[in-house]
């Protein structure tokens, strides 16, 4: 089972936006969280992840975990081709 979640700061974010547009756009289904609202979010992304930018992607699929940070059209790419080759 592929999870996602994007870790976002808000509407305000472009890289953010584009990142869920981009998500969208591959039928990939996300968990959004704002991590300007969730002070353990936050520190999970700063903290144990180690990024200062929004968005961070994290990518769960039942084996591992993968994550980035920013708006990465090739690890979108690269996720929705893995999920279609499960699929």
């Amino acid at each position: 089972m592929l999870t996602i979640t994007v870790y976002t700061t808000g509407p305000g974010c472009g890289r953010c936006l584009v990142t869920k547009r981009a998500l969208d756009k591959e039928g990939i289904t996300y968990r959004e969280v704002n991590i300007r609202e969730n002070p353990a979010a936050r520190e999970y992304v700063t903290e144990e992840l180690g990024y200062s930018e929004a968005p961070v992607c994290v990518v769960e699929d039942g084996t591992g975990e993968d994550h980035w940070s920013g708006f990465r059209p090739d690890e979108i790419e690269r996720v929705a081709a893995a999920r279609n080759a499960t699929a």
